[in-house]
């Protein structure tokens, strides 16, 4: 079988390997079905053109690019740009990308389609000066068909015109463009339709699965068709096939097929073990095949119970989920596979097993990845109904648009194992208004129509029993953003209701940066235009977790409510990752968030190792803060650390005592006059000791370390590697507040793709080849280009030793 699919042509060799490494899901053959990338060889332009969608039009000029692209990301930082700070101070603008292509005259009795997996936003797009259509989402995939357009064996032409120039139409960065894939896709007449099957487990258990199968084919031409089905465990083998014979299409040329399968001793896919089937629907008209298709699937059931919470497989299980809007760091908004990994396998070692897809449908790549990771998704369609929340967002689309998008966004995403939730709106302005009693039974019913195998919520920031949303029935979950002191009465203002905390905490942190006492809590007004009184002149917030808005709660004390009650089937922190835009609880000159666990380059935070040590089975030992003060200073000394009973600090080799957790305290704290020297921490068990830690007064800044999170990269013009810089002195200690100016150079097929540093008020550009330390840290991103070869990345600073570090592309 031939894959035409650059960008899984890197994961292909023997046939079980490619499919545990990235499960495409789209299936094809080369006589059947091609499913080309068609992300190379764009030319884009910057600003309006007109006719850009003309045939004639010489682009000659224009830049050349490859997509996925974000334009606003290049762009400068500055308070007026008309997306605002709360939009991540970025520029929006109009841009048209043109690309010529040919399609083999083999193809003239095919029919030919172009995937947009999402552009941001209000998009037309023409083929050969025909316009194909508009998608004023930002966020849904579409597909448009060619067939009728094309010069089979000669040039055509797209033009693709994004304008995302009326703004703010974001409470956060969306980027700019044709920012996810795109794909040109080839069929037979007689075909699977886009998004055309379905695959249910209703019958589930250790023994034995009942599979539900159903197939939509586009039969052009009216033929009589037969279907073979089989499904395959993850080393190829055959584990359940069926078949069914003559076919016979319906009035309107297309076909809806049914097949049941049985599954013995299957594997169950769960967070723990996300084990993957896939199935294999073969079409063929005069027992000829004219379509191959592969559909994912994972083998499990879950329920959410009143009175237990959640069960996956039979078996309780708390979802420690995390909200994340799309963007990624100083990539901006253009989709990258290898960064999302990244942020996955960062919240993985965290103990996360959710995602939120905060607040409209996300990237497919990333349910993919979830899907074979092992990550429960609650999958969320729009942030705002009819009412508007900024000027110009969604509301002004919704009445005409809703039901298609709504429906695109399930057909895409409902035989994804990892979807378990879908959510229809967050913090809808009309929780209280009368019309929501009509439009949230209607979105149900849009969801429901489409798929019943999954339970429906809304995110409620006004979660009182005068919420209209709640009220209409149309949600299986009620879901609460923040209010974590209610949880208790849940069931008392809810009887018999299930729940979910949609959305908890924002606690605020910068990384690296520490305010004493540090149990006292400051506290941010819940209006955006009262000033944070009790902030810093630098727009730093504390990292001792004793930073949060009034609406939400600091991360220690949301997780306490949270893991007290089996009731609580789960939450979803706001957020894991920082992000671009809304940088609460500062205004200009902040240009993105402080509410992540993790920082915007992937740097966490202190309180990332709290969860880790409270969600999973690592053993963890984490002291806090860095060990660079006044003498004479008293500085807080945390300890968040698991298997263990105790925790005993030393200073310079005296002991400060030893600390036990008591209560439902999550960490253990001394209070300690700075002398320069060394911090160790000795947890232990039994008197047995479990982990030692120490920090080190570190001395001046001398020499830089470069540290690969991976060395060996694709040479497929896609693949990442994400550089850590270090600021160190001379004994190898990272020094807390360096912020030293660190120069990269790359020689060999790669180019630096971004830079960053986590600070959240530095307005140096994500694209040049310098950064900032910030707190000792920087980060640099190198990407491959499509040749094999030594890639050198060497990092300098005036004054300080430089490091160099050698990657391969393969």
């Amino acid at each position: 079988m031939l894959i035409k699919k650059a960008l899984l042509q890197r994961t292909l060799g023997l046939l079980c390997l490619y499919f545990i490494a990235l499960l495409p899901f789209k299936g094809y053959s080369q006589e059947a079905r091609s499913i080309a990338d068609f992300d190379k060889d764009w030319h884009f332009h910057l600003g309006d053109v007109n006719d850009g969608q003309t045939t004639s039009l010489n682009d000659a000029s224009w830049r050349l690019l490859n997509l996925p692209h974000d334009w606003s990301i290049e762009g400068k930082f500055s308070k007026d740009n008309p997306a605002t700070p709360e939009g991540g101070a970025l520029p929006g603008g109009i841009g048209w990308y043109r690309k010529t292509f040919t399609v083999p005259a083999s193809s003239k009795n095919k029919l030919v389609y172009i995937d947009f997996d999402g552009v941001y936003q209000k998009s037309d797009v023409w083929v050969n000066g025909h316009h194909l259509g508009f998608r004023p989402n930002g966020y849904i995939s579409f597909r448009y068909e060619l067939t009728p357009y094309l010069n089979f064996g000669g040039k055509n032409t797209i033009a693709v015109k994004v304008d995302n120039s009326v703004q703010p139409n974001s409470r956060w960065y969306s980027g700019s463009g044709i920012y996810r894939n795109v794909w040109l896709v080839t069929t037979n007449k007689t075909a699977i339709d886009h998004w055309g099957t379905y695959v249910t487990t209703p019958q589930v258990d250790e023994k034995s699965a009942k599979v539900n199968f159903e197939i939509k084919i586009r039969n052009a031409e009216g033929q009589k068709l037969s279907l073979k089905t089989v499904i395959e465990n993850q080393t190829g083998e055959v584990v359940s096939e069926g078949s069914l014979d003559d076919v016979v299409p319906s009035k309107d040329s297309s076909v809806i097929a049914k097949q049941v399968f049985t599954v013995e001793n299957p594997v169950l896919w769960s967070v723990e073990r996300p084990y993957l089937y896939r199935v294999i629907t073969k079409v063929l008209v005069n027992s000829k095949i004219v379509d191959e298709y592969t559909t994912p699937l994972g083998i499990r059931y879950f329920n959410f119970d009143a009175d237990k919470g959640f069960s996956l497989n039979g078996k309780p299980l708390k979802i420690l989920g995390v909200c994340d809007h799309h963007d990624l760091g100083s990539l901006g908004a253009a989709v990258n596979t290898r960064a999302l990994e990244r942020q996955l396998q960062i919240l993985k070692a965290m103990g996360c097993n959710g995602i939120r897809t905060s607040h409209n449908p996300p990237a497919p790549e990333l349910l993919d990845l979830c899907d074979k990771m092992g990550f429960i998704v609650m999958d969320e369609a729009f942030d705002c109904w009819e009412w508007e929340k900024v000027k110009y967002d969604y509301h002004l689309y919704f009445k005409e648009w809703h039901k298609r998008d709504l429906e695109d966004q399930i057909l895409r995403d409902r035989n994804h194992p990892s979807v378990i939730i879908w959510s229809i709106g967050n913090e809808i302005p009309q929780q209280g208004d009368s019309t929501a009693l009509r439009i949230a039974p209607e979105l149900a019913g849009i969801v429901h129509s489409l798929d019943t195998t999954r339970p429906i919520t809304t995110a409620n920031d006004r979660p009182d029993t005068s919420n209209k949303i709640i009220k209409s029935g149309a949600i299986d979950l009620v879901g609460y953003n923040y209010h974590e002191f209610d949880y208790a009465k849940f069931h008392a203002r809810y009887p018999g209701k299930k729940f979910i905390a949609t959305e908890t905490t924002s606690g605020l942190e910068t990384r690296g940066h520490y305010d004493m006492p540090s149990d006292s809590i400051r506290v941010w007004p819940s209006r955006y235009d009262k000033p944070f009184t009790d902030g810093n002149k630098d727009n730093s917030v504390s990292a001792y977790d004793n930073v949060r808005p009034a609406w939400g709660s600091t991360h220690e004390a949301t997780w306490k409510v949270m893991k007290k009650y089996d009731f609580l089937s789960g939450m979803f922190i706001w957020t894991g990752f920082d992000y671009l835009g809304e940088p609460t609880p500062y205004s200009w000159p902040s240009r993105s968030s402080y509410f992540g666990i993790v920082d915007l380059a992937g740097f966490p935070k202190d309180i990332y190792y709290m969860y880790q040590s409270e969600w999973t089975n690592t053993p963890v030992l984490h002291i806090l803060p860095h060990w660079n003060w006044t003498p004479g200073k008293t500085v807080d000394v945390w300890a968040f650390y698991n298997h263990a009973d105790e925790v005993e600090l030393f200073l310079n080799g005296k002991s400060l005592g030893v600390k036990k957790k008591t209560g439902d305290d999550l960490h253990v704290m001394w209070r300690v006059k700075y002398e320069p020297g060394t911090l160790k921490a000795v947890s232990r068990k039994d008197g047995k000791v479990v982990l030692t830690r120490e920090i080190h007064t570190a001395g001046k800044p001398a020499k830089i370390e470069l540290i690969a999170d991976r060395k060996n990269i694709k040479a497929d013009g896609k693949d990442l590697s994400f550089i850590t810089v270090k600021i160190l002195d001379k004994d190898g200690n990272l020094v807390p507040d360096a912020d030293n100016l660190v120069n990269f150079e790359i020689n060999g097929s790669a180019f630096i793709a971004g830079v960053d540093n986590g600070d959240e008020v530095n307005h140096d550009s994500f694209k040049v080849n310098y950064r900032k330390a910030f707190n000792g840290l920087a980060l640099a991103i190198v990407q491959t280009k499509a040749k094999a070869g030594n890639i050198t990345f060497t990092a300098t600073s005036k004054g300080l030793q430089p490091a160099n570090i050698v990657l391969q592309a393969k």
